[in-house]
């Protein structure tokens, strides 16, 4: 079965797991401090870099929605062909 969240350590950041929506809000605030400018390049750099870890944890979330629908899909297509 497909994992559904990410760990502390698959980021390797040490933070508990975040759930998709927690990281989806994280990163919009980090989009918008990024687009918003007004800070240096290595506060810019690393909102930079968190944003990339919350991608990830994003990504994650949803490669793993995608595979339980899959699932479910595949074995509501066996039930119709036996049936």
């Amino acid at each position: 079965m497909a994992k559904t969240g990410a760990t502390a350590e698959d980021s390797g950041s040490g933070e508990s797991v975040l759930g998709y929506e927690q990281a989806r809000d994280e990163l919009i605030e980090v989009v918008r401090r990024l687009e918003a400018g007004g800070t240096t390049l290595e506060e810019s750099l690393a909102l930079w870099e968190r944003g990339e870890e919350l991608s990830k944890v994003c990504r994650h979330w949803l490669e793993g929605a995608r595979a339980r629908l899959d699932a479910a899909l595949a074995e509501s297509e066996d039930v119709s062909a036996e049936g």
